[in-house]
């Protein structure tokens, strides 16, 4: 759909149910697959021939393996807990993008096949036949589902509604429907090394740049290494920190930072890729292949420590399945984290005064910031509870004077999604995207009016992108999206840097 045909929902605040639009997304879909992406991930080309028993089939294999899937099917009331929770829901209004009415999709056929009451009683128990209408309807709404979480935060019994959309699109490639986005991203990851497909000369040819960027801004001269072995820190960040803005400024954060902090790290040509995509497809086989690359990276260049940059899922991912994908970890130094975040380690340097700060640097900016979900809700930072909520705020503090939150219930664990994630940013879906980031988008503004809030700051790619093509729909520049690193960068004060910012730093 083009720009101009998307229109941007009105909410209210506090964020309440909208009215019903019954079927306002039931065209909307993205590109399938095409033969050669399915081909490169393990799946069939094309819809096969037998898809409804190979989709029985998945759906069972799935159910014995992973016993939660299972439970999730089983024990939901439809208590309504979860329904104004969704921001695709509260931006559509489509009653299919409630939580509970999305995962009856599945349910309903799962009960037919796997349960005597919808063996044997299906009208009772809103039990129905998996038919190829069903398989499209799947094929649709599971892919309104970003796998934010934020509805499993509010269901009383904790089903996790991200892993039942995992379920379905892994049983929609398993027979040959696959998403052309995320599966073609994970088949270039697997060819190159990253999303973006840059080959080693065309990457090692941007952090040249970079660097001598740098050097022009502040005459010292920052390394961006990349495929050094024997460098103590392996950094892991997302291809768009190599490119695109914001996150570019991020990533010459990271290097001021490490460079500051007096470490020798390297970026790795192999793994130049933090984000896994297999996580949104749910193929724990994808998940792993990507992840061995890190391992291979890490052994390869014999480094001690491995640090991931700014991404929301590629945290998730390696903060809750690295080891049992990859591991064990025993070859790094078990004195850090394994893995660790960039912030963790910007927060430990500043804590321990190495790196001079200015803060004043941001004063033109007045700042919010936006709690991605798969670090709000799927992980953590630091050594004790609710570290990921406040040690991206303790740096932001330190580099910000202007910093406000957003209304409580809707950052932290309760955080709004962007709605780009789990693999809906594509322009395929933009209408699904503006309408799915309007709750947050409506906090925003709500905190420019209280606070005169110019920017928001946040630690996740897709975020980032997303935010960057949303926000001018709502009256905000596209650059009003930063990294918190950006912040960093702005901020930091390099030993022997020259020009008028050090001055007034060394002044002080």
């Amino acid at each position: 759909m083009a720009d101009g045909d998307t229109q941007v929902p009105e909410l209210a605040f506090p964020l309440d149910i909208p009215c019903l639009k019954r079927g306002a997304m039931e065209g909307t879909k993205p590109f399938v697959a095409q033969a050669e992406h399915q081909a490169k991930l393990g799946f069939p080309g094309e819809l096969v021939p037998d898809w409804k028993e190979k989709a029985l089939a998945k759906m069972q294999e799935l159910a014995e393996k992973n016993r939660a899937f299972q439970v999730y099917l089983d024990i939901c009331v439809k208590c309504g807990a979860c329904t104004d929770k969704c921001h695709y829901f509260l931006g559509t209004g489509d009653p299919k993008n409630m939580p509970v009415a999305r995962q009856d999709l599945l349910r309903s056929v799962y009960r037919r096949y796997f349960t005597f009451a919808g063996k044997h009683f299906p009208w009772l128990v809103g039990a129905r036949d998996l038919t190829e209408e069903v398989l499209n309807e799947w094929y649709s709404y599971y892919h309104q589902c970003s796998e934010c979480r934020r509805c499993s935060v509010f269901c009383p019994y904790g089903i996790d509604t991200a892993e039942i959309t995992m379920a379905a699109r892994e049983i929609l490639d398993s027979v040959g429907v696959g998403q052309k986005y995320s599966n073609e991203i994970i088949g270039k990851v697997k060819d190159i090394g990253n999303n973006l497909g840059l080959n080693p000369k065309a990457l090692r040819a941007t952090l040249e740049d970079l660097e001598e960027d740098i050097e022009d801004d502040t005459g010292v001269s920052v390394r961006l290494p990349l495929d050094e072995k024997g460098a103590d820190i392996l950094l892991v960040t997302p291809s768009a920190d190599f490119f695109a803005e914001p996150h570019i400024e991020g990533l010459i954060g990271y290097a001021k930072v490490f460079h500051e902090a007096g470490v020798s790290w390297t970026l790795s040509s192999y793994a130049s890729e933090a984000a896994n995509f297999g996580l949104f497809i749910g193929s724990y086989e994808n998940m792993r292949e990507i992840s061995l690359r890190i391992r291979k990276a890490a052994q390869d260049l014999g480094v001690k420590r491995i640090i991931f940059g700014e991404c929301g899922h590629a945290w998730r991912v390696a903060y809750s399945f690295l080891n049992t994908l990859a591991g064990p970890w025993d070859f790094l130094d078990q004195s850090y984290p394994v893995p660790q975040h960039i912030l963790e380690f910007t927060w430990d340097e500043i804590q321990k005064g190495t790196l001079t700060l200015d803060p004043s640097r941001n004063d033109h900016i007045r700042l919010t910031y936006h709690d991605s979900c798969n670090v709000a809700r799927a992980s953590g930072m630091g050594d004790y509870p609710g570290g990921q909520f406040e040690i991206p705020r303790n740096v932001i503090r330190a580099v910000c004077n202007n910093f406000f939150d957003m209304e409580p219930d809707t950052i932290r664990e309760a955080t709004l999604c962007c709605g780009g994630g789990g693999g809906l940013l594509t322009d395929d879906l933009l209408d699904l995207r503006v309408k799915g980031s309007a709750p947050r988008m409506k906090a925003l503004q709500n905190v420019t009016e209280e606070h005169g809030v110019t920017h928001m700051a946040a630690i996740c790619a897709i975020c980032k992108t997303q935010f960057g093509k949303v926000m001018p729909k709502y009256g905000y520049e596209m650059d009003a999206i930063l990294s918190v690193h950006q912040l960093v960068s702005n901020a930091i004060i390099l030993t022997g840097q020259e020009g008028e910012d050090a001055d007034e730093a060394d002044d002080a």
